[in-house]
């Protein structure tokens, strides 16, 4: 492992960053024009003495950042494509895929707009419903969502294999988003071509759920863009929210972000969302926290 170039990498790379392009305040008594390493610590998830170290770039430090922690810095420090693989280079692990898994790279352009959607329920998914990077208030809408790849972060694959995941929609609606995911991950699994990934996803859906393989023979193909969702909030009831999908170039990742009409019971309950917090709903998405 490179740690000396890694540091230096580093350094560079958050010296570009101004605060305010991952919505932090500029201040005035920043001595640099870039971001404080406690800044970048925050941003990934780390601790500031673990950043200092890898910054530092000593060997005698013993750092072994892992491959979810380099694409934590990678989303940071809005590191492109390249600068991503050059860092997972740089500490000798293995360059992950850009599309999905448990290091996936959340395109910047996506992240960049989530930034800007603090007031706005929102997250980065794969075409596969696994969740890469989500702001406050969806964990406060949603439940939080488990990060990660394969079956166990697919919410289409929990839809139909947990009946807790279909908890977060009034029973009246699940047969409608049942037909929407079937229909979302047909366009999936064609846009992926000979994909063993999707394939075995596929196959094991076909095996544990009657309902999934009757829906997969109609082979009926919609790339879901907006939905108007009915969502169950444990604590402030029924929502029902526009969802937005914004499509990455090619397909394989998407911003989703919840609003609703000016003056409706929904832009109500969405003001409501900040002041409700998330210490009562500390579970995964399809898994309300327990409440009235």
């Amino acid at each position: 492992m490179n740690l000396p170039e890694l540091g230096a990498f580093l350094r560079t790379r958050r010296d570009r960053i101004r605060p305010a392009e991952v919505g932090l305040p500029t201040g005035t008594r920043r001595r640099v024009p870039g971001l404080r390493r406690e800044e970048v610590a925050q941003l990934a998830g780390l601790s500031a003495d673990y950043y200092t170290e890898l910054e530092r770039g000593s060997a005698k430090s013993g750092v072994q950042p892992s491959a979810q922690t380099l694409a934590a810095l990678a989303r940071a420090l809005r590191l492109n494509g390249d600068e991503r693989d050059h860092l997972f280079h740089l500490a000798e692990r293995p360059v992950p895929p850009s599309a999905h898994g448990p290091s996936a790279h959340v395109q910047p352009a996506l992240l960049g707009l989530l930034d800007r959607l603090s007031n706005t329920p929102a997250r980065v998914i794969t075409d596969l419903h696994e969740t890469l990077v989500e702001n406050d208030l969806a964990r406060t809408l949603l439940g939080g969502s488990p990060m990660g790849r394969g079956p166990a972060a697919s919410f289409v694959h929990r839809w139909f294999t947990d009946p807790r995941a279909r908890e977060i929609y009034p029973p009246e609606d699940h047969a409608y988003h049942s037909r929407v995911f079937v229909a979302d991950l047909q366009a999936a699994a064609a846009r992926r071509g000979r994909d063993a990934e999707v394939a075995k996803m596929i196959a094991g859906l076909r095996r544990r759920s009657e309902e999934f393989a009757a829906l997969w023979d109609t082979h009926d193909v919609a790339v879901r863009r907006v939905d108007h969702k009915r969502i169950v909030h444990p604590l402030l009831g029924v929502i029902e929210l526009d969802c937005y999908n914004l499509l990455s170039e090619d397909g394989r990742q998407r911003l989703l972000w919840f609003t609703a009409p000016p003056g409706s019971r929904g832009a109500e309950q969405l003001e409501l969302l900040s002041v409700v917090g998330t210490q009562e709903l500390g579970v995964t998405e399809g898994q309300p926290a327990e409440g009235p």
